[in-house]
């Protein structure tokens, strides 16, 4: 399996910026509850510090371990958010600018928490910026495909934000509970599809996507 280390980020530190705001999200292809990106800010003295054993994409941590390498992730690095858009604002922007409001709101929570600093990168995992559209002010932005696997930082941000959306959609389980949120944290599982069919959606629901089959007609 391979491990994320801190290669580009120490060298982009050493050479370019003061701070790296490392993002990825979660949530994207849920047919309910928020979209989410987590931020974690790496400097150069934290860049020097060893990964924390174990640290990977979310995807690649079981459940069990999530939570605490969440915590630990958390720790790490010099300071973490969690921005978030609505499924309302998926229903009304779409979900690339709805990400791009939550990348948003997570670098401006994470840049405030750390602490200002001239040079800020913005390291966003994939190959697409969708948050210079949005935020309010100019960004440097590199996009990293497999930023999750292969950067410590973004592996980071990763964890810290599966950890928080799974933990609202269990939180919000209990309103809706024939969804089963808390098993299948808002994705299209299917006893998710069996309880749309039969309850329809709710407001945590992203009613504009094609969640329900269509009539068949003949």
């Amino acid at each position: 399996m391979i491990e994320p280390t801190l290669r580009l980020e120490r060298r982009l530190l050493k050479e370019e910026f003061d701070l790296i705001v490392a993002l990825d999200e979660v949530g994207r292809g849920a047919l309910a509850g928020p979209v989410a990106v987590g931020a974690a800010v790496m400097d150069a003295a934290g860049s020097r510090r060893r990964v924390p054993e174990g640290l990977r994409d979310s995807k690649l941590i079981t459940e069990r371990r999530r939570p605490q390498m969440a915590l630990r992730a958390a720790d790490w690095v010099r300071a973490s958010a969690v921005g978030w858009a609505s499924a309302a604002e998926i229903d009304e922007v779409g979900i690339m600018r709805a990400l791009g409001l939550a990348a948003s709101r997570a670098v401006q929570e994470a840049i405030e928490a750390a602490g200002a600093a001239e040079r800020v990168l913005v390291l966003l995992d994939g190959n697409l910026d969708y948050i210079s559209p949005v935020h309010p002010a100019p960004l440097t932005v590199r996009t990293v495909v497999k930023g999750d696997r292969d950067c410590a930082s973004v592996s980071a941000a990763s964890v810290i934000a599966k950890v928080a959306r799974d933990t609202l959609m269990t939180d919000l389980h209990p309103e809706h509970p024939a969804y089963r949120w808390d098993r299948n944290k808002g994705y299209a599982s299917a006893e998710h599809r069996r309880a749309i069919g039969e309850l329809g959606l709710t407001p945590l629901h992203r009613s504009s996507w094609a969640i329900i089959a269509p009539t068949t007609l003949f």
